[in-house]
């Protein structure tokens, strides 16, 4: 699945031959966690980047191949529930365990690498990479596409299939506690995933792949997300560096619902609107853009 994302970045931005891209496994509390580590391991800079719903390892190959070619080693992980991760029960994964690993893994990443250490988050992980960002220390830059705040109605409405379904995600997600909160459906019934990127092609990519986009996630999931709140409040967030590389095209979570949350950030912070980009950020200029903040200066 690796190519099939990547050929949908400019040619430009293909280099051939792509990058070394080693599968790993980490160990969490009973799971196996699927780990891609691509480029040099003993690159300066590394990043650890962390996809979204609908997204894994293989979905973040082009901008984590645009790295490691500038001279970043990234390590991307398959968040439970995604890709191969391999958890004990499937049922049971919660938006909580995808927060846990990922501060497990940035402070295992911050122990081992002595130099910059970047977060990358694509979509819903962006916020995600803010939990591990402002949880852990250590972190010297997080880049994000998107920082969509769950308790924001209009946020919940821009993410849901039908705004009255991101309106009602509440109370409608509350009754599927108890033993409904097992209950995997596919998450294009609950999410706009059709807007995921803005290239028809791209988008039928995404949903035929069982891995990520065509997956199913139990109903507690969802309901864990909706009534999630950031550990650390962006006013009192003082670090790291904050980059919102929003798309400016983007149809699913358009960039004034991130930049509400981004502009209360306390931390040092830029915004970097990716022109002409969808989503999933692969047109120009705005896929050239997003390649120039994926490189050290």
């Amino acid at each position: 699945m690796h190519e099939a994302y990547r050929r949908f970045l400019p040619s430009e931005l293909r280099a051939e031959p792509p990058p070394r891209r080693e599968s790993t496994w980490w160990r969490w509390r009973g799971a196996d966690v699927h780990v891609e580590r691509v480029g040099d391991p003993d690159a300066p800079v590394r990043a650890v980047a962390f996809h979204g719903a609908g997204g894994h390892a293989a979905l973040m190959w082009p901008y984590a191949a645009l790295a490691a070619r500038r001279g970043v080693h990234v390590v991307v992980p398959d968040l439970p529930g995604y890709g191969d991760t391999r958890v004990p029960d499937r049922s049971a994964v919660r938006y909580a365990d995808w927060i846990e690993v990922a501060c497990a893994l940035t402070s295992a990443e911050r122990e081992t690498h002595d130099g910059p250490l970047w977060l990358i988050g694509a979509s819903m992980g962006g916020m995600v990479a803010y939990e591990a960002a402002t949880r852990t220390c250590g972190v010297d830059r997080l880049i994000a596409t998107c920082l969509l705040d769950p308790r924001d109605a209009e946020a919940r409405r821009a993410a849901a299939r039908h705004p009255w379904l991101g309106a009602a995600a509440g109370p409608l997600l509350r009754v599927s506690a108890g033993p409904l909160a097992g209950a995997a459906v596919p998450l294009r019934w609950l999410t706009n995933m059709r807007g995921i990127a803005n290239d028809p092609e791209l988008v039928d990519v995404v949903l035929a792949d069982r891995r990520g986009g065509g997956n199913r996630m139990p109903l507690g999931f969802f309901r864990s997300f909706f009534e999630s709140a950031p550990a650390v409040e962006p006013e009192v967030a003082t670090g790291p560096h904050v980059v919102l590389a929003h798309p400016a095209d983007d149809r699913w979570t358009p960039a004034a619902l991130s930049l509400r949350f981004f502009d209360r950030i306390a931390a040092s912070k830029e915004y970097v609107p990716l022109e002409a980009a969808g989503h999933f950020p692969v047109e120009s200029p705005g896929a050239e853009r997003l390649a120039e903040l994926l490189t050290p200066h």
